[in-house]
């Protein structure tokens, strides 16, 4: 893999000075973060990018190659986390021969000639050693000595030191043996005892990596453009360790002393020299009690000495096992250090050379001022790294290092080269990497590009972008999401290039490999991202790593005593749970962080997987399909003349009865037949899982033999060349048909714009029989609109039968032979797709087009129908006409009316109680079967029976006012009335309240349905006060939904008589719910805060004695024994609770005073979750045209009734006075007909009925016709006597009148033709002509006040009988 090319990104210029750092912390804890947005820890980013690639391999020199072939096995310090490495090596005599010739030194203790090991090929953790025994520590180290000052052991107490502050310091190692001669070594000489700095600088792998030449993939600071570079780098680790361990030390000592504010480097290659100076507390200057040394002295000339080995101490410092300074030391020709000591007024300088061999005498000096600082000036060995200088490979990656201090450690002034670098905090430092990356990004896509035009050239155009740097691409700056989380982490978050990528600091220690801190905040950035991407798309099958692959993180943490792998510290694996401190991320930095474009790559990446892992599925072209038990495959499926065959899809069995009892006649080479199982997975919202799983998905690609996204042109390649849709003809088949063009869309680009592929099997679903004289004719309707407008135009002049195919199954076998018999009329084709079809299908079936799908759903026109006549159906057409039917009547069946406030469901009970006149109890079982009969209801019974027992529901959070009675266990407020008991068992009958609602006089002026011919309820009934604030609503349509909270009759009442009053302003309603006693408190233009009851009543207890709104018993039960028993996240923190529920609502919750202490704080309400709300943004309902309508106020909803009712009062009022006068008119013709014949005026005896007729009309009788019957027919009615007897009523007319018309005169029974029935019709005339006076004195308003007097006085009952017998 050819290397990306070197970047390179301009720091930045100007930046805000730096704040001073506050005191000090005890125990060297970091100073608490300040509260502007300035960075609050000294914590770096993720991690470097420096170790992110293995490094190239480096060829060894020809002579050096022997000799590293030769080497020893490398040796692991103890003190690394997986040490398995042993000073006994037990290798082959005549192999340890050569080995120790190649590695035998010139001269002691020089090691420029020792054999140097075998660089380590993997960057990222320190090299393992093969598995060997532990050796016991005292064979591993020498006792140490010191010509100056010897060594006695014991634990350090200096302060001043960073990292590693012991030294190993003396005399040089001794010189081995001499070998004897021989072939063979003697045991002696087989096995060696090293000092440890013989070690040190034998095993060098062990202590600070490789000191061979290594080519890695990583970040390096490019002095010419003053930029970030990612490029390989050509450098030695080993060397590159010992700088960044005093470096290390330096950012450490501002943990100790906070008032540190400088920090300055210097590199000079001339000299190869480095400086490391920081203006921290100073090293203690004075001699150690029990080393009998200087402290400085025994900090950097001896090995194992250390402040960080108390690990009861909790440090966040770099500093761990007393190596690294030392370290430096011992790999250097000089070593200096100078520091300045406040306390002693004193100044310590001292100098250490051949490799720490040397050790100088310390120089005291005064100082007067009070100076605190700390320089460290070092030459490297570079004959020890096989080096002549500082190279500039080297010296970039030290500049790096230099700026991640810069961005990593807070409230400090880094300066390198006496120019003071202007990144200033960890977000700007973060911007470096992202803008590098991002132009990385932009060279990658322009090679791209190149390549295609010139692939002659390819390989030189490689060699070029090596090495080649590019300046930062103009345009907005890449997105970078950051976040101070608290005093110990800080993050940051951006897309990366399709490479996980992430840069990491623990205690100022650059990881570049990561570990586990980099993990811990991964993980839970993952975790949320996999969560939204789930929610954005339910087809979206996305892995951990693919997520990671698209980070670029950054982590800057202070960690407490943290362990490594290995003494190179590239890899952090302290456990999170020993980490001292957590770090959560906020709701605010997750947000952005999924905003970021991060979720549109994935995505991407999400549908690829999807892909491949559908196609898995695909189907083939074969002869024969096994497994599909219910397949009848044509015989020529699968063959040369498969794509003349055509695959019919029924829906259910039923229906492929029917297409079987077809193929008799057609036969059964070219036709196949298969039946889906309900309706069809909307493919466009599901999940690949969900597609992958369903049965008949995958059915159906192994029928036809369809490939997963191919783009189709023909259907050669397939089973079938043609798919007919066999449905049945109403809402849910019209459904079924655009289900199946929308998994056809999405799925198989190309295969709708074949011309013929689609076809449609339309039936009847209404055959009408009409009778005109003789002649019998019958007439299919395919759509119910098209037979609706026939019905109100042709059938009112005729008369006839109807039958009504509710299903395919309803068809015959000989129906089903006759409709194959005349396929040219039953088959329609789908038109190939046109421009706007695939943005139509998308607006139908996409969760993303809800908005656009409201719009298209409001602007429908009733009556609005596909024409059965055209020869091709336009997608386009069946969407808008057809489809949108589906839809209209799916939110009908969801969405009540503003009028009644009663969905479709519930207006079926309603008025079939109201047609049986129920007011005795009946099993809630039978009279879902009653609703059945006589509402024309369509679907399954149990949904049904949910729906009566809904309607008799009057637990807390249910009704207001419940319609039907429960007699039996309707459900309670524990489970939501979930635990009602089977319909067999629980009875019902109307509530006496419901006709003080819904009054009977309103009846006769509703518009009722009629289905199958048979008088149904009406589009809405007229209730007294709007039902659909009294008992609110709920539901899901398509692309609608609706929420309406319960209100107060009484406030209803109140309003609508102050509107009633005309001026007045309404009073405001707030939701109200019977029998709760919670409070509902307004706080916004939409929205309640809904809170139940809780109090306090000793110091460890509180009683709940109320929860909000639609809060369940069992939700709380639920919640209250979690804080019992505790969970993954919580611990336990409720001792005990008790419940002692009667009529009301109560949990007894016993805590401990801390617990007590901790609720109090944070506010009962909120801790025991005792508060939700109550949206107002949703309230839709049918308005009185049947439109949808979405409700801003609760008062809009208020007027939109009133106006509709009232003009219904004065219809009301209307009706009534006309059937009062048709009455009156009537007892007043009868009273002076029976007068007349009792006073011998009229005689009707012995006369013919046409004279009677005749004389009545003489003598100013009014005639009162009977309606002729025409149009449908019961089905008991025989058509043909329906028609005779038409006839003969023609036939009975004198004149222009009716015969019939005065059948309430002459029908009279001849015990009415006396005096007292003259008398009693008299006052019968007299009543209803005071009645009819009455009624004409009186307004609308007058008529709808009386029924609201009426109504607020069963109210008030019906609350008196609640309070006592309500459920808990």
């Amino acid at each position: 893999m050819t290397p990306p090319k070197k970047i390179k990104v301009s720091a930045t210029k100007k930046a805000p000075v730096a704040k001073k750092a506050a005191p000090a912390a005890k125990k060297a804890v970091p100073a608490p973060a300040p509260k502007s947005n300035k960075i609050s820890s000294i914590f770096s980013d993720e991690d470097s990018l420096e170790f992110e690639s293995p490094p190239a391999k480096k060829a060894p020199a020809p002579k050096k190659a022997a000799a590293m072939k030769k080497a020893a096995p490398k040796t692991t310090s103890i003190f690394s986390d997986d040490d398995s490495g042993s000073d006994f090596e037990m290798s082959p005599p005549a192999a340890v021969k050569k080995t120790a010739a190649a590695a035998k030194p010139k001269k002691a203790p020089a090691a420029a000639k020792v054999t140097k090991p075998k660089a380590d090929p993997k960057p990222k953790t320190a090299a393992k050693p093969r598995a060997k025994p532990l050796t016991p520590l005292d064979n591993v180290m020498d006792k140490l000595s010191s010509p100056a000052a010897p060594a006695k052991g014991g634990p350090s107490s200096d302060e001043g030191s960073d990292d590693d502050d012991g030294s190993f310091g003396g005399t040089p190692p001794a010189k081995p043996p001499p070998k004897k001669s021989g072939t063979q070594k003697s045991g002696s000489e087989t096995y060696q005892k090293l000092t440890q700095l013989e070690h040190i600088l034998k095993r060098p792998d062990t202590y600070i990596g490789s000191i061979e030449y290594s080519e890695r993939l990583m970040w390096s600071f490019d002095s010419d453009s003053q930029s970030m570079v990612y490029r390989n780098v050509r450098f030695v680790p080993g060397l590159y360790k010992i700088f960044d361990e005093i470096l290390v030390n330096a950012a450490d000592n501002k943990i100790r002393d906070p008032d540190m504010d400088s920090l300055k480097v210097s590199i000079d290659k001339e000299k190869n020299e480095i400086v490391v100076y920081n203006n921290g507390r100073g090293i203690p200057i004075e001699m150690h009690e029990k080393e009998n040394m200087y402290i400085p002295e025994l900090i950097f000339g001896n090995l194992l000495t250390s402040s960080n080995y108390d690990d009861d101490e909790k440090k966040v410092t770099g500093g761990r096992n007393g190596y690294g300074a030392k370290l430096c030391n011992i790999y250097s020709t000089e070593f200096i250090v100078e520091t300045a000591d406040k306390n002693t007024k004193q100044k310590y300088k001292q100098v250490w050379n051949s490799n720490m061999s040397k050790v100088g005498k310390p120089k005291i000096t005064s100082n007067a001022s009070g100076q605190q600082y700390t320089r460290i000036t070092f030459k490297p060995d570079l004959r020890l790294f096989g080096m002549t200088e500082l190279d500039d490979d080297l010296i970039g990656i030290m500049k790096r290092r230099v700026y991640d201090l810069a961005g990593s450690v807070k409230n400090i002034k880094v300066y390198l080269n006496d120019n003071r670098l202007m990144i200033r905090n960890f977000k700007q430092y973060m911007e470096m990497y992202v803008t590098a990356l991002s132009a990385n990004t932009a060279i990658k896509e322009e090679e791209d590009i190149i390549k295609k035009s010139e692939s002659d050239d390819e390989s030189g155009f490689e060699s070029d972008a090596k090495e080649s740097k590019v300046a930062v691409p103009k345009g907005p700056k890449p997105v970078i999401v950051h976040e101070v989380v608290n005093d110990r982490w800080e993050i940051g978050f951006a897309v990366s290039d399709g490479n996980f990528n992430q840069v990491s600091f623990v205690n100022s220690i650059a990881t570049s490999s990561g570990g586990t801190h980099v993990n811990y905040v991964c993980d839970q950035l993952v975790n949320k991202i996999t969560e939204v991407v789930k929610k954005k798309s339910k087809s979206s099958a996305i892995k951990p790593q693919q997520i990671r692959n698209n980070m670029f993180l950054f982590v800057n943490c202070l960690i407490e005593n943290p362990a490594f792998t290995s003494q190179t510290k590239e890899q952090l694996t302290t456990r999170p749970s020993a980490f001292g401190s957590k770090c959560v991320p906020s709701d605010a930095f997750l947000k952005k962080v999924v905003n970021s474009s991060i979720i549109d790559s994935l995505l991407d990446i999400a549908t690829a997987n999807a892909d491949k892992a559908l196609k898995k599925t695909d189907g083939s072209k074969r002869n024969r399909i096994t497994g599909l038990v219910k397949l009848d495959d044509a015989n020529k499926a699968g063959t040369r003349e498969g794509h003349k065959c055509t695959l019919i899809l029924t829906e259910g069995d039923s229906a492929k009865a029917l297409a079987v009892a077809g193929l008799s006649v057609v036969g059964r080479d070219y036709y196949g037949v298969y039946p889906l199982r309900g309706k069809l997975l909307n493919v466009r919202e599901a999940s690949h899982d969900q597609i992958m799983k369903n049965a008949e998905i995958q059915a159906i690609k192994q029928i036809m033999g369809l490939q997963h996204k191919k783009n189709y042109s023909n259907t050669r390649d397939l089973r079938y060349g043609h798919l007919m849709i066999f449905t049945d003809q109403d809402h849910d088949g019209s459904h079924i048909k655009g289900l199946l063009i929308n998994f056809l869309e999405s799925t198989f680009p190309g295969l709708l714009d074949i011309p013929g592929f689609l076809i449609e099997f339309i039936t009847p679903i209404v055959k009408v029989t009409i009778t005109k004289g003789k002649k019998v004719t019958t007439i299919p309707f395919y759509t119910m609109p098209e037979y609706e407008s026939w019905k109100e135009t042709e059938g009112s002049k005729c008369t006839w039968k109807h039958k009504y195919y509710k299903g395919l199954g309803t068809s015959t076998p000989a129906e089903g032979r006759e409709y194959f018999k005349q396929l040219d009329k039953h088959l329609k084709q789908f038109h190939a797709l046109e421009e706007g079809d695939k943005e139509l299908i998308d607006l139908a079936f996409s969760k993303k087009k809800a908005d656009e799908r409201k719009e298209w759903l409001r602007l429908f026109k009733p009556g609005t129908y596909l024409d059965p006549t055209l020869p091709k159906v336009p997608i386009s057409d069946f969407i808008n006409k057809e489809l949108i039917l589906f839809s209209m009547a799916d939110n009908i069946r969801s969405i009540p009316s503003v009028i009644d406030g009663l969905k479709p469901g519930q207006r079926k009970v309603l008025f079939s109680c109201f047609k049986r006149n129920l007011k005795s109890s009946i099993k809630v079982a039978q009279l879902a079967g009653y609703v059945s009969e006589v509402s024309a209801y369509h679907h399954g019974e149990a949904s049904l029976v949910q729906t009566i027992v809904s309607m008799a529901q009057d637990f807390v959070g249910s009704n207001n006012l419940n319609l039907l009675l429960p007699k039996g266990i309707f459900g309670t407020r524990a489970t939501g009335g979930k635990d009602a008991s089977a319909p067999r068992y629980i009875y019902t009958e109307l509530n006496p309240l419901t006709r003080k609602v819904f009054h009977v006089d309103d009846e006769p002026i509703l518009s009722y349905m009629t289905e199958e011919e048979k008088r149904i309820e009406p589009d809405w009934y007229m209730p007294v006060i709007p039902m659909v604030l009294v008992n609110g609503a709920d539901g899901i349509g398509t692309g609608w939904s609706t929420s309406i909270p319960n209100y107060n009759p009484m406030d209803i009442v109140d309003n609508i008589r102050r509107m009633m009053k005309g001026g007045e302003m309404l009073k405001p309603m707030d939701p109200w719910y019977r029998g709760w006693h919670g409070t509902i408190e307004k706080v916004g233009t939409d929205k309640y805060k809904v809170s139940g009851t809780i109090r306090q009543t000793n110091d460890t207890t509180v009683e709940i004695t109320e929860l909000p709104i639609r809060m369940w018993t069992v939700t709380m039960k639920e919640f209250l024994l979690a804080g019992m028993a505790g969970t993954e996240k919580q611990r336990p923190w409720i001792k005990d609770m008790t419940e002692q529920h009667k009529m009301d609502i109560k949990f007894v919750v016993v805590l401990s005073e801390e617990e007590m202490a901790k609720a109090l704080s944070e506010g009962l309400l909120n801790k025991f979750r005792l508060t939700s709300s109550i949206s107002m943004n949703n309230m839709v309902a049918f308005d009185a045209n049947g439109r949808i309508k979405k409700y801003e106020t609760v008062e809009d909803i208020l007027k939109d009734f009133y106006f509709v009712r009232l003009d219904y009062y004065q219809r009301r009022k209307d009706h009534l006075a006309g059937v009062f006068t048709d009455h009156l008119e009537k007892l007043a013709a009868q009273a002076r007909f029976v007068k007349m014949i009792i006073d011998n005026k009229l005689k009707v005896s012995n006369r013919k009925r046409v004279e009677l007729v005749l004389e009545l009309k003489k003598l100013k009788f009014p005639p009162i016709a009977k309606k002729k019957k025409y149009g449908p027919l019961d089905d008991e009615e025989d058509l043909e006597e329906a028609a005779k007897k038409a006839e003969e009523e023609d036939d009975g007319v004198v004149g222009d009148v009716d015969v019939s018309a005065y059948d309430y005169l002459l029908g009279m029974p001849i015990w009415s033709l006396t005096r007292e029935r003259f008398q009693r019709l008299e006052r019968e005339r007299d009543a209803k002509e005071e009645e009819l006076n009455t009624l004409l004195k009186k307004t609308a308003k007058d008529l709808w006040d009386a029924d609201l007097n009426d109504f607020e006085k069963s109210w008030t009952d019906f609350q008196t009988s609640y309070k006592t017998q309500r459920p808990a």
